[in-house]
């Protein structure tokens, strides 16, 4: 049997029933172990003192700001890298915007987005990180004095954050034995549920952590699902499963703070799948490759790269048959049409650069319902093209080239002095006088 110890940290959503034994998955062993659950009243304050009373350290207060926008609406603040300034400056918030509602201020520094620490990043990386959540997006800020005071003291920003771990998203599958877990929850209690992982099993080997809490299957949170329910799922299910599972002392401290946790916020270092980062070269006969708009497993419409010509550029540079293009030159292209990535490609009429992801990759972020490249960091693609010098009017759209693939459909008859896709320019910073810009 695999047992849970006796005490594991408390319960999510703060319930005290005794565990009762339940039907598990027909792979692995029921849990039989009782726990007892340990429940915390969530703070509304999302200030977290990092310092010792004491003057100047106790000024130095971190902020968790999570953001969710709605269709057609922003996060209303920009994001400035100035001259004479250091860090990631968080600027023109908008009074009653989202960003002013949630405690974002001027002058903040960025330090994390979604856990992730980016003081150091360039300010290329922290705009795509921003862009690359989407709709969602937890901002760890320090106020401007506070971060001045403490790169005056030589204090080590990062030394300054909570030590937690951020959510993992696995994907496991399924072998001859199963998907090598089993849950259980308490008794009369929705949305609670440990999974107890075999050892060796697929599950483990792809990163679920034995006693973990389960947050969501398959971009689903179960947090109202009844035991039944999710086991019914479960045998349902097919191979792959995407879950996402924490520990449970982080998901405490994600409590308290009022955080609401989902896959944006996750680790994705055990996912088997990469973003691919593929420069290449146009040949006389082009890079040899045809682009095809197909309907994903999401049922949005996707750019799938076929009949990848063997010796040609793009196949030399290792696209594949199926590859899902998710990026040209540092820009994600996941929301353009046909007509806009073919703009995108054409900027340059001698190389580009795009991100891709394989069929079984895009197959699985299609079924999280998340963009592969939110788990992608590459300093390189993340530079020079984004910038647009004195306007947004980005100097990307020069139409002095040809098609720099062959061949590809939809866009034949564009004429070479058609105007960019509307929506492209914001895409970009914007360089002004004294630094870079980026509205959010």
């Amino acid at each position: 049997q695999f047992k849970l110890p006796l005490h594991a940290g408390p319960c999510p959503w703060g319930a005290e029933p005794a565990m009762k034994q339940k039907e598990g998955l027909p792979e692995a062993t029921e849990l039989t172990t009782k726990f007892e659950f340990n429940p915390r009243d969530g703070i509304d304050n999302p200030a977290l003192s990092l310092a010792e009373d004491s003057e100047p350290e106790g000024a130095l207060r971190v902020r968790f700001c999570f953001l969710k926008k709605e269709e057609g609406e922003s996060f209303g603040f920009w994001l400035r890298q100035e001259v004479g300034n250091s860090g990631h400056l968080i600027r023109q918030v908008k009074p009653e915007s989202l960003a002013y509602r949630k405690g974002l201020r001027e002058g903040d520094r960025i330090l994390e987005v979604n856990g992730v620490y980016v003081d150091r990043m360039e300010h290329f990386q922290v705009v795509w990180k921003i862009r690359s959540s989407g709709k969602q997006v937890l901002l760890t800020v320090l106020d401007g004095n506070a971060y001045s005071l403490a790169k005056a003291l030589d204090r080590n920003l990062a030394q300054l954050l909570p030590h937690y771990h951020r959510p993992r998203l696995c994907c496991v599958t399924k072998n001859q034995n199963g998907f090598g877990f089993s849950v259980s929850a308490p008794e009369g209690v929705k949305g609670v549920f440990r999974v107890s992982v075999m050892k060796n099993g697929p599950a483990e080997k792809a990163g679920v952590l034995d006693g973990s809490w389960l947050l969501e299957l398959n971009g689903t949170s179960v947090k109202n699902w009844t035991y039944s329910r999710l086991n019914k799922k479960l045998k349902q299910s097919s191979s792959p499963l995407g879950l996402l599972v924490i520990d449970a002392e982080s998901e405490e401290f994600y409590r308290q703070h009022n955080i609401k946790i989902t896959a944006t916020l996750a680790d994705g270092s055990w996912l088997p799948f990469e973003v691919r980062k593929l420069q290449m070269t146009r040949g006389p006969d082009g890079y040899g490759f045809l682009l095809k708009e197909e309907t994903c497993g999401s049922g949005k419409k996707g750019q799938i790269t076929r009949e990848v010509d063997a010796g040609l550029p793009a196949e030399k540079a290792g696209m594949k048959d199926g590859d899902r293009l998710l990026g040209v030159n540092g820009e994600s292209v996941e929301d353009l049409d046909h007509h806009g990535v073919v703009f995108k490609i054409r900027a340059d009429s001698k190389q580009v650069t795009l991100l891709v992801i394989d069929a079984e990759g895009s197959k699985f972020f299609d079924l999280v319902g998340l963009s592969p490249l939110i788990f992608y960091d590459d300093q390189v693609a993340l530079s020079g093209p984004h910038t647009v010098h004195g306007s947004f009017r980005p100097s990307i759209y020069r139409e002095n080239g040809i098609c720099t693939f062959t061949p590809c459909h939809l866009d034949t008859d564009l004429p070479w002095d058609a105007q960019p896709p509307r929506g492209g320019p914001k895409d970009f910073s914007k360089e002004e006088p004294g630094g870079l810009s980026q509205g959010f």
